[in-house]
């Protein structure tokens, strides 16, 4: 599992830092606070968060919701899911075709068919282009403010004084009126959308209605009580009731889960929760006397956190037995070995996730840290080639970037180490880093190759100086003004 900064989650650009580890691989990040949910009480989403990656988990949501982007005429390709470690309830969306999906949410779901209803939601706000309207919103409001204070105003000169003040004083809450009219319509455009994606992927509606039926609670909540995605997606009555009634005439909506489904979906909840819980509350949430496969998988992953590095091979050869081609259990096989200081055993266990999985870039990261730990010169070749599939695959993995640097480096490539270290820090959006690092990777590399003309685009992109763009217009680079 990795977790990633964005520079801006429109362009699905990464920031990374590398912080514990998650799953296989996780990398510590927060997210700008330029991330806003589709409505504008979404204000609030101004505090850094962090991101998981993890690439089981990943292929989870994948499964469930690309057949609602597609039914929203989405790219899957090109629509994100990013998962959010933060134990509050709450999903939206931002920047373009991007879910952000909280594992508190996750967890709480009781079924993957709740989920894909809260999917198919923000789905519909990222159809409705909800996100980009969401400034004509914030416009009604401030047209409300203004208006009121004018006839303030106006009361005022008029010799009522009483009105005036009445009116000056009310003019937030006639503003926040406007606001909230604006949420709503958006909040039940979602509603209805959700509905047709679901009906047209074969899924049921229900899950949804669930949902918001479950939480309805919530509404007698003050805002500091209430779970974040409630106060961005505020309940009604009659919002609730016209979801169930339109959900409850299509033809999938007695349709259930899948056995395969909700296997999926119960192995999702025990791997977040070992791994974010302390072991001693996974071990408490999951007992020995349950013999069930999510079960042990928790427990195998709260034995590994908890330093029980032999017990925990134990369990996971244990799973491994029982099904020898799941490349996650390799996946955390190796995790386990490589964190407790044995990379050269770790290799295996990562190899064979890679074959068994070769389409998936962590993976092939894994495996690359994993022969770059090893510390055999004969291996260095193998482990760029690894990170490079990764990097490929993502090009705003900064993680990726920062071992292919080392690998590089150690290689006594320094170019490339250089080329690396400026794909890293521009992933991260740490533009002044970025163009050092270019600049130094242009003089290590021979002039209009592929890597030195990278090199030069990171410069150009990395808010260059008027000395910069001078220095590179005397060379050719680019043309001068």
């Amino acid at each position: 599992m990795s977790v990633r900064l964005g520079r801006d989650p429109g362009q699905t650009a990464a920031r990374s830092r590398t912080g514990g580890w998650f799953g296989a691989v996780t990398c510590a990040a927060a997210l700008a606070g330029a991330l806003l949910a589709p409505v504008s009480a979404a204000r609030a989403q101004d505090a850094p968060i962090s991101l998981i990656r993890d690439t089981e988990i990943e292929a989870t949501l994948h499964a469930d919701a690309d057949p609602i982007f597609v039914a929203a005429g989405l790219d899957p390709k090109a629509a994100k899911i990013f998962i959010v470690q933060d134990g509050d309830v709450n999903a939206f969306s931002a920047g373009g075709q991007n879910v952000f999906i909280n594992t508190g949410l996750i967890i709480k779901t009781r079924n993957p068919n709740e989920l894909m209803g809260v999917i198919a939601h923000e789905t519909g706000h990222i159809a409705g282009g909800h996100l980009a309207r969401s400034a004509e919103g914030e416009k009604q409001a401030l047209a409300t403010y203004l208006l009121t204070i004018g006839l303030g105003v106006l009361a005022a000169a008029a010799g009522a004084p009483d009105v005036a003040g009445g009116l000056l004083y009310s003019s937030g809450y006639f503003a926040a009126i406007t606001a909230a009219g604006f949420t709503r319509t958006q909040e039940s455009s979602a509603d209805q959308a959700a509905v047709t994606y679901l009906e047209k992927a074969g899924y049921s509606a229900k899950g949804l209605v669930d949902f918001f039926d479950y939480y309805r609670y919530q509404e007698v909540f003050s805002d500091a009580k209430r779970y974040k995605f409630f106060i961005d997606h505020p309940l009604s009555e009659d919002r609730i009731e016209a979801l169930q009634l339109r959900a409850s005439r299509q033809p999938h909506f007695s349709v259930v889960d899948t056995p395969e489904a909700l296997e999926r979906h119960a192995i999702m909840i025990a791997k977040l929760k070992a791994f974010i819980n302390l072991p001693a509350q996974t071990l408490y949430d999951y007992p020995d006397t349950d013999q069930s496969f999510p079960a042990r998988y928790a427990r195998a992953i709260a034995d590994y956190r908890d330093l029980q590095t032999d017990k925990s091979l134990k369990e996971t050869d244990a799973l491994i037995a029982e099904q020898p081609n799941n490349p996650y259990l390799y996946e955390l096989k190796g995790q386990i070995l490589f964190e407790a200081g044995r990379a050269k055993e770790a290799e295996p266990a990562h190899r064979r996730s890679v074959e068994l999985k070769p389409d998936a870039p962590l993976l092939h990261m894994n495996l690359g840290q994993a022969l770059l730990a090893e510390d055999d010169a004969k291996k260095v070749d193998e482990a760029i080639a690894e990170l490079r599939r990764a990097s490929d695959q993502e090009p705003d993995n900064a993680f990726a970037w920062l071992l292919l640097s080392q690998a590089y480096d150690r290689k006594g490539d320094a170019g490339l180490a250089r080329l690396a270290a400026a794909e890293e820090n521009f992933s991260l959006g740490q533009y002044g880093d970025a163009k050092m690092f270019a600049m130094r990777a242009r003089a290590q590399l021979d002039k209009n190759s592929p890597d030195w003309r990278r090199a030069t685009d990171i410069v150009l992109t990395s808010k260059p100086t008027k000395d910069d763009l001078r220095a590179l217009a005397q060379e050719g680079s680019v043309s001068q003004r």
